[in-house]
């Protein structure tokens, strides 16, 4: 294979080193290791945190990227194909490699819509009717004995059932081992701190949520994550577990590709977003005068023109650029690739504007309070009054807007992409999957399962970053900390 590196995965890698690297400073700093614990002994925030995680990581398997190598005689030169897959791609080969001819149900193993089929008599002869055609792919092993699929598809899900319980019983019992062992402290205990706890006593620790971090709910998030995960894999080898759409292919495929775009748009969005609001809208709230005058006027000129419009007409004219330069690019996805980065810097450009007016608002409050006059009396600079005054005030504020609009930029990318102006339409993505899904539900009978899946994956998404968010605003947030 020949390794690939799209712009995007650069991005996605270098959020991936930062969150390191800032984990490893917070760590090192007691006020803001202080604020993590606290996130850490919500149950809420560390449920959210596990969906979140699970979705992180079909994201970056996602952006590990190459171009298999094609079949070549002794002696030639490799070639390789224009083709480029990820590591996820290379896991989901079966489902992306077996498609139907058009739709069909979930777990079916009967098309969707009736065709005129050849069958042949016991005498013989090859009679014409309409009737639904057989699958080539799934339910395939029950050869013709369809009757069967039922009882297949339930002792399938309870085999992977039995395997998830297993491996969850054993994450379940390493924690509570780790628990006796280190004789973790707990917010009511009569046991002194780092004293050793018999194994009984840890697990019963473990699951009255009796821990210095709310392991019980990681792990009963962890086990209904693995059930899910198990089950779909034990049936997705066999049947189209989420059905397929109009050319066949499989839906559950497409929602797990369609997981890394929403992270991109979200996460890099937010990058390009987060210098912007933050340092206009505090020294705007800080210095006033001619300065904010002027930030108000950039933000309140770039507010009065339609924000559809505005994205609309910068997509198209870095469109008109990617068509008439061809050259640029080696293959298909490098061109999907940069209109991507492309939309994910317009909606930064675009959507700053919120959040430095909240931010102003903020910071006009807080230059008066006493203590910032204090350090100006001081002779403290302002730079260093910006830093170590205002601006841990703010973050709170900071990371609840940057979260909630990580949940509307996902679902912004789904409008965009309704209208034809959001990702490139070789790209899957939860918008592209509903723009395609918007006239599967005019037809007679309704395809309804491509929306369900594209909208139950991004509202758990989403409803997992709402969650998250409300935990870390608790535990940063000066005003509710005791």
């Amino acid at each position: 294979m020949q390794p690939v590196l799209l712009w995007s995965d650069l991005f996605i890698w270098l959020l991936v080193a930062a969150g390191v690297i800032g984990a490893w400073w917070s760590a090192r700093q007691p006020l803001l290791a202080a604020a993590w614990a606290r996130v850490g002994r919500s149950r809420p925030g560390m449920a959210a945190a596990t969906l979140l995680a699970a979705f992180a990581l079909v994201g970056l398997l996602d952006s590990l990227h190459y171009r298999p190598q094609l079949p070549a005689k002794d002696g030639e030169k490799a070639a390789y194909s224009i083709e480029v897959l990820s590591v996820l791609d290379a896991l989901l080969t079966p489902l992306r490699t077996r498609v139907e001819k058009t739709y069909s149900a979930p777990l079916a193993t009967r098309a969707y819509a009736k065709e005129m089929l050849e069958i042949r008599q016991p005498d013989g002869s090859v009679v014409k009717q309409r009737d639904y055609p057989r699958l080539r792919h799934g339910g395939a092993a029950l050869g013709d004995d369809e009757g069967r699929a039922g009882a297949d598809i339930a002792g399938r899900a309870l085999r992977a059932l039995a395997v998830a319980a297993l491996v969850w019983l054993a994450l379940c019992a390493l924690v509570a081992r780790r628990i006796a062992g280190h004789g973790a402290p707990a917010a009511a205990s009569i046991e002194p701190a780092g004293e050793p706890l018999a194994f009984g006593a840890a697990w019963c620790r473990l699951w009255r949520g009796d821990t210095a971090f709310a392991w019980n709910a990681v792990l009963a998030t962890l086990g209904i994550v693995l059930a899910i995960a198990c089950v779909l894999a034990g049936l997705a080898g066999e049947y189209h577990v989420f059905g397929t759409d109009k050319v066949g292919q499989d839906v559950l495929y497409q929602v797990l590709k369609s997981v890394r775009t929403a992270l991109v748009i979200g996460l890099v969005t937010t990058l390009v977003t987060l210098p912007l609001a933050v340092f206009l809208g505090i020294v705007a709230g800080y210095f006033r005068g001619w300065i904010d005058d002027l930030i108000q006027y950039l933000y309140t000129t770039l507010n009065s023109i339609p924000g559809v419009l505005l994205i609309a007409a910068a997509v198209l004219m870095m469109q008109v650029v990617i068509d008439t330069h061809p050259q640029w690019f080696a293959t298909a996805a490098e061109r999907a690739d940069l209109r991507l980065l492309a939309l994910c810097f317009i909606l930064g450009l675009t959507s700053w504007t919120g959040l430095a007016r909240l931010l102003r608002g903020e910071a006009l409050k807080l230059r008066e309070l006493e203590y910032v006059q204090a350090a100006q009396a001081f002779g403290v600079s302002d730079l260093r009054i910006l830093g170590r005054h205002l601006l841990p005030n703010l973050m709170h504020i900071v990371i609840i807007a940057l979260v909630m609009d990580f949940s509307g930029l996902v679902l912004a990318e789904a409008v965009l992409s309704y209208v034809g102006i959001g990702v490139d339409p070789t790209m899957i993505s939860f918008g592209t999957m509903i723009n395609n899904a918007r006239m599967e539900l005019g037809r007679e009978p309704v395809v309804w399962w491509s929306l369900t899946a594209a909208f139950a994956f991004m509202f758990v998404l989403v409803l997992a970053a709402n969650l998250l968010a409300d935990a870390v605003r608790d535990a940063f947030d000066p005003r509710m900390a005791r």
